[in-house]
């Protein structure tokens, strides 16, 4: 009896304690939310996250000066000394704890710990957000005051995209979110699609499969809010030039899955995963990352960074869509120099950074630019050891002339002959993102003075030259599937895409390069119409491949025979009229869709007069 007793007090204590510390962290987040609200209002509705942060840690100085002196006892502290002595006598009657069981604290936390740097503030995802900081907010405001008064009741707040006042009320699309489980504080979720959903998605695949792209036109009619059609269609929009659209068909998709999430599915905590083996999951991925571009492409580099963090915190330690060859770019533009060198010395002892082309040498100008100039030649100088295949490419970028010793040196002439042509990709990669940033006036000088260097240690026999050579005919065997998929979604022309055996296969831009060990939903159909492999639609459709060749498809339909004068051009005027004329009616028919007033597309209805904001 005495030692439930002891039991019965022990857990009464504790639960006070509990609820103490839960009111008491109740009372911070307020005050937390009041102090965040005011900084963003101030200087003009201008955000300065700094400033903010600054505002709080003085808040919070302040109110320690009014906590009671040591001799003064608080009704907590009595309840946490009755909890630990009773923790005590327990302890005296069942014995302590083993000793080997504690560090199990330390192991569950651990992995938390190594992922500070993908921390992610919401509000950092809106860019509007950081054009305040960069045109001032006069001028945001003044173009947000001619929208405003019109009725934006019917659409929900989130906080990936802002939704435009035309959308339609998305109504059960069909698509939903399941929390897994829980591991050492990380939630698993994934993405569920109604039987209504799957039926049109199985459409949607045939209209693919069909080689028709007016039949996914007709499925984003009759369903606004289908994420795959979306970033289909929006990828046409691209071909075509039309980035505006392009763009607005990937907020909408984007859209329609934010308004999914599950309630705990918090993407700010960087503790959430979604498994990229499920076909469910892997449009969210898709979505974020051509959002991303498109908020890059408009130099909001610091927001494109936030969505990146996002990427990465979905799977960091898979990183399927091997978002770790952009952060470094997007954190070297939004001048974020402090935040890059904590991330990579986060993560190199575990995934070995400095073996990539692009960390190795952005973190060099990581270095220069916070004015630690002996760490950024050090580090400089190793790039150029480890990857010399860089530097006539990124001058040849920057249209620098390199001089005669550079030029006349085999060590920085000939290292593609000697290496992987993988390794040659990640560095033609690198060039064609990031040669903007070696634009700046004092980096060039400061580049070329370490090559001089580098080739002066050539010279001398350093030995770390030689044992870069051998690293790069060995480290660098083929390209991982990641990184392939990373190239086909970012789709320069400078970069070229090296398929494996195992990825010959057809692929598509809204779901490229599945894994192989992929969990399938749905399987693709087989393409059961007969149409010429040279029509207009089979063309239109192949031209979205990274390897398609207008120049290979004029051959083949002269019978084998290069294309001369007037019969290519033909050929090219005729195939983009048709694009053209297509993506015309898309655009008509997009910008008049009309949605009955049905239900929706998923199992449950809607209430057209609710208006309660869903997460």
């Amino acid at each position: 009896m005495f030692l439930l007793k002891k039991l019965f007090l022990f857990e009464e204590l504790f639960f006070l304690g509990t609820l103490n510390q839960q009111s008491h962290s109740e009372s911070e987040v307020k005050e937390d939310d009041n102090e965040t609200a005011g900084s963003l209002n101030a200087h003009d509705g201008a955000v300065d996250l700094r400033d903010a942060s600054r505002r709080k840690k003085k808040k919070k100085k302040k109110k320690s000066c009014k906590v009671p002196s040591s001799n003064t006892r608080s009704s907590e502290d009595n309840i946490e000394d009755e909890v630990e002595r009773s923790v005590r006598e327990v302890n005296e009657i069942l014995g302590e704890m083993e000793e080997n069981e504690a560090p199990n604290v330390a192991e569950t936390s651990a992995p938390a710990a190594k992922l500070n740097f993908l921390s992610i503030d919401p509000r950092a995802l809106n860019p509007k957000n950081e054009l305040r900081r960069i045109f001032g907010s006069k001028i945001v405001q003044n173009d947000q005051a001619k929208k405003r008064g019109r009725n934006r009741g019917h659409l929900r707040s989130t906080v990936l995209v802002t939704p435009k006042e035309n959308w339609l009320n998305i109504g059960k699309p069909g698509i939903s979110m399941r929390l897994v489980e829980t591991k050492n504080g990380i939630q698993y979720f994934t993405y569920e699609h109604s039987l209504n959903y799957q039926q049109i998605q199985m459409k949607f695949l045939e209209a693919v499969e069909s080689l028709h792209p007016d039949y996914i036109v007709n499925i984003i009619n009759n369903h606004p809010y289908h994420v795959d059609a979306l970033l289909q269609l929006s990828d046409l929009c691209k071909l075509s030039d039309d980035l505006s659209m392009a763009a607005e068909f990937i907020q909408r998709a984007l859209y329609s899955l934010e308004c999914a999430f599950h309630p705990s599915f918090v993407i700010a905590s960087g503790k959430c995963r979604l498994d990229y083996r499920r076909q469910e999951n892997r449009s969210l991925y898709i979505s974020l990352f051509k959002h991303m571009l498109s908020i890059g492409s408009r130099a909001c580099y610091r927001t494109a960074l936030e969505f990146a963090k996002l990427i990465l915190s979905l799977d960091p330690e898979g990183d399927p869509l091997a978002i770790i060859l952009a952060m470094d770019f997007y954190a070297l533009r939004a001048q974020e120099y402090d935040w890059l060198l904590k991330m990579f010395n986060e993560c190199e002892p575990t995934r070995n950074l400095s073996q990539l082309p692009n960390f190795a040498y952005s973190i060099a100008v990581a270095y220069f630019q916070r004015g630690d100039v002996e760490a950024a030649h050090a580090q400089l100088q190793k790039a150029l050891i480890q990857f010399p295949g860089v530097l006539l490419a990124l001058t040849e970028k920057c249209s620098v002339q390199v001089d005669s010793r550079i030029l006349s040196s085999s060590f920085f002439t000939e290292p593609s002959i000697k290496q992987s042509k993988s390794l040659t990709q990640l560095e033609t990669l690198y060039v064609a993102r990031s040669y903007h940033v070696w634009k700046e006036s004092e980096l060039l000088p400061w580049l070329e003075n370490n090559v001089h260097q580098v080739l002066d240690r050539v010279e001398a026999g350093d030995p770390l030259v030689e044992e870069w050579a051998g690293y790069r005919q060995t480290r660098y065997p083929a390209t991982p599937r990641n990184i392939l998929r990373h190239i086909l979604l970012l789709d320069m022309k400078d970069v070229p895409v090296l398929t494996n055996e195992d990825s010959a296969a057809p692929y598509f831009n809204f779901d490229p390069l599945p894994p192989t060990d992929s969990i399938n939903l749905y399987s693709r159909p087989s393409r059961t119409t007969n149409i010429s492999e040279n029509s207009t639609f089979v063309i239109f459709l192949r031209s979205l491949m990274p390897n398609y060749n207008m120049n290979q498809v004029a051959s083949d339909e002269a019978g084998d025979e290069p294309a001369e004068g007037g019969a290519y051009e033909g050929h090219v005027v005729d195939f983009r009229r048709s694009v053209a004329s297509l993506l015309d009616a898309m655009r008509d028919l997009v910008s008049n869709i009309h949605l009955p007033d049905v239900p929706g597309d998923g199992d449950a209805e809607d209430d057209p007069d609710s208006d309660e904001d869903h997460p």
